[in-house]
Protein backbone atom coordinates (compact mmCIF):
# COMPACT_ATOMS: atom_id res chain seq x y z
CA UNK A 1 0.00 0.00 0.00
CA UNK A 2 1.42 3.29 -0.96
CA UNK A 3 0.46 5.98 1.72
CA UNK A 4 2.37 8.12 3.58
CA UNK A 5 3.37 7.66 7.12
CA UNK A 6 1.30 10.76 8.13
CA UNK A 7 -1.71 9.33 6.64
CA UNK A 8 -1.50 6.18 8.23
CA UNK A 9 -4.32 6.38 10.46
CA UNK A 10 -7.73 4.63 10.97
CA UNK A 11 -8.17 2.56 8.19
CA UNK A 12 -5.27 3.69 6.06
CA UNK A 13 -2.96 2.01 8.70
CA UNK A 14 -0.95 -0.94 8.13
CA UNK A 15 -1.11 -4.54 9.63
CA UNK A 16 -4.88 -4.05 10.32
CA UNK A 17 -6.79 -7.67 10.52
CA UNK A 18 -9.20 -7.08 7.36
CA UNK A 19 -12.30 -7.66 9.35
CA UNK A 20 -10.86 -4.68 11.23
CA UNK A 21 -9.59 -2.94 8.28
CA UNK A 22 -13.65 -3.26 7.06
CA UNK A 23 -14.65 -1.89 10.13
CA UNK A 24 -12.74 1.49 10.19
CA UNK A 25 -13.75 1.82 6.53
CA UNK A 26 -16.89 1.70 7.31
CA UNK A 27 -16.68 4.02 9.93
CA UNK A 28 -15.15 6.78 8.19
CA UNK A 29 -17.43 6.32 5.34
CA UNK A 30 -20.75 7.38 7.31
CA UNK A 31 -18.34 10.49 9.24
CA UNK A 32 -17.27 11.40 5.41
CA UNK A 33 -21.42 11.35 4.01
CA UNK A 34 -22.32 13.12 7.58
CA UNK A 35 -20.02 16.42 7.47
CA UNK A 36 -19.52 16.55 3.69
CA UNK A 37 -22.80 15.22 2.00
CA UNK A 38 -22.76 14.72 -1.90
CA UNK A 39 -19.38 16.65 -1.67
CA UNK A 40 -17.75 13.33 -1.12
CA UNK A 41 -19.47 11.17 -3.06
CA UNK A 42 -16.05 10.26 -4.60
CA UNK A 43 -14.69 9.35 -1.23
CA UNK A 44 -17.71 7.19 -0.14
CA UNK A 45 -18.13 5.55 -3.63
CA UNK A 46 -14.19 4.86 -3.34
CA UNK A 47 -14.46 3.63 0.82
CA UNK A 48 -17.59 1.53 -0.25
CA UNK A 49 -15.04 -0.33 -2.87
CA UNK A 50 -12.15 -0.62 -0.44
CA UNK A 51 -14.28 -2.68 2.19
CA UNK A 52 -13.48 -5.83 -0.11
CA UNK A 53 -10.51 -4.45 -2.24
CA UNK A 54 -7.75 -2.68 -0.10
CA UNK A 55 -5.37 -1.64 -2.64
CA UNK A 56 -7.91 1.22 -3.42
CA UNK A 57 -7.42 2.90 0.07
CA UNK A 58 -4.42 4.72 -1.47
CA UNK A 59 -7.07 6.34 -3.81
CA UNK A 60 -9.31 7.00 -0.81
CA UNK A 61 -6.86 8.65 1.51
CA UNK A 62 -6.11 11.36 -1.98
CA UNK A 63 -9.59 12.06 -2.16
CA UNK A 64 -10.06 12.46 1.68
CA UNK A 65 -6.49 14.88 1.35
CA UNK A 66 -8.15 16.63 -1.43
CA UNK A 67 -11.59 17.90 0.61
CA UNK A 68 -11.71 21.31 1.49
CA UNK A 69 -9.95 22.41 4.71
CA UNK A 70 -13.07 22.71 6.94
CA UNK A 71 -14.36 19.53 5.33
CA UNK A 72 -11.24 17.42 6.48
CA UNK A 73 -11.09 19.14 9.84
CA UNK A 74 -14.72 18.02 10.64
CA UNK A 75 -13.70 14.16 8.59
CA UNK A 76 -10.95 13.89 11.18
CA UNK A 77 -12.05 15.43 14.20
CA UNK A 78 -15.43 13.37 14.28
CA UNK A 79 -12.98 10.12 13.48
CA UNK A 80 -10.96 10.63 16.18
CA UNK A 81 -13.80 11.36 18.69
CA UNK A 82 -15.20 8.08 17.75
CA UNK A 83 -12.36 5.85 18.09
CA UNK A 84 -11.06 7.89 21.31
CA UNK A 85 -10.74 4.76 23.98
CA UNK A 86 -13.98 5.02 26.17
CA UNK A 87 -13.77 6.36 29.77
CA UNK A 88 -14.01 4.87 32.70
CA UNK A 89 -17.34 5.10 34.04
CA UNK A 90 -18.14 5.92 37.52
CA UNK A 91 -18.03 3.46 40.30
Amino acid sequence: MDIKPADAWGAFASGLDPCERRARTRALNVIVRMHTGPRGDDICRTLRHAEDDAGLLPWASTLLNALAPLDRRRVWGAYAAFTRPAERLPA
